[in-house]
């Protein structure tokens, strides 16, 4: 079963759970989502109405919680940390990991030094192990770790959810996509239509070479056999004479008188 078909499950599993529950009995289930070792996605929770209501109320640090595990960083829980509610271990790791996520969405190369300082590891050993056992084994990242250059080579990383307003962004980001793409398509189209002109007119100037080949062909042709006809008759001309002069020198034959 891949990461996307176990997202599904768990997804659907924690919203029929919070369309069901109220108010504080929803912070066990929140707890218990951001905990799950594998989700990595809370929007669909987010948006369900149920957890939405928890806003304004005594519970709202839960919903803000939330949203931290659906859009931020471990940064960003350290710095409203005060204002929100504690996280277990489990949910700690979970941050982690959603940062590394965060970062690989915008920087194929992460720095070994920038990882340390967002993931608060204290040496490049406990970095290595946390990339290898609790993302990559995971299935949210894959890459190569470079121990030379200290930097860890993202060749894919899951998406999260997006934040509030970067849906329009990614919106516009798609249609500038498909213009880009449409004009390429119409490029391509148009070479496409002037390699198949060249190839005609190219065509249509090699028959016409040919033909003129053919041309001077039958024109040397006849113009060899009507020289060779003029050869052949000179040369008959010329045996003529030559065999009417040999008869000239000849000595004439005299008849004697029989006696």
């Amino acid at each position: 079963m891949d990461i996307e078909q176990k997202q599904a499950e768990h997804i659907d599993y924690f919203v029929k759970q919070a369309s069901n529950l109220k108010g504080s009995a929803l912070r066990n289930v929140i707890v218990e989502a951001t905990s799950h070792p594998s989700l990595f996605a809370f929007a669909e929770i987010l948006s369900v109405p149920n957890i939405l209501e928890l806003q304004g109320t005594e519970n709202a640090v839960f919903l803000d919680l939330l949203r931290v595990f659906a859009h931020g960083t471990w940064s960003e829980y350290k710095s409203v940390a005060s204002r929100l509610p504690p996280l277990v271990p489990d949910q700690v790791l979970k941050l982690k990991q959603l940062t590394v996520l965060t970062l690989a969405e915008t920087n194929k190369v992460l720095a070994y030094d920038v990882l340390i300082q967002e993931l608060d590891v204290t040496n490049v050993r406990e970095l290595e192990d946390f990339l290898i056992n609790d993302c990559m084994y995971v299935g949210i990242v894959r890459g190569k770790l470079d121990q030379l250059r200290r930097c860890f080579e993202v060749q894919f990383a899951a998406g999260r959810d997006p934040r509030p307003g970067q849906l329009g962004s990614m919106i516009q980001t798609i249609a500038n996509w498909l213009s880009t793409s449409d004009n390429l398509l119409v490029s391509i189209q148009e070479k496409i239509k002037w390699a198949d002109n060249m190839s005609e007119m190219d065509k249509k100037h090699r028959k016409e070479v040919e033909e003129r080949v053919e041309e001077v062909k039958k024109t040397l042709s006849f113009k060899a056999d009507t020289e060779f006809r003029g050869h052949e008759e000179i040369f008959s001309e010329h045996s003529g004479v030559m065999d009417y002069e040999e008869d000239r020198s000849r000595p004439k034959r005299r008849r004697h008188p029989l006696g």
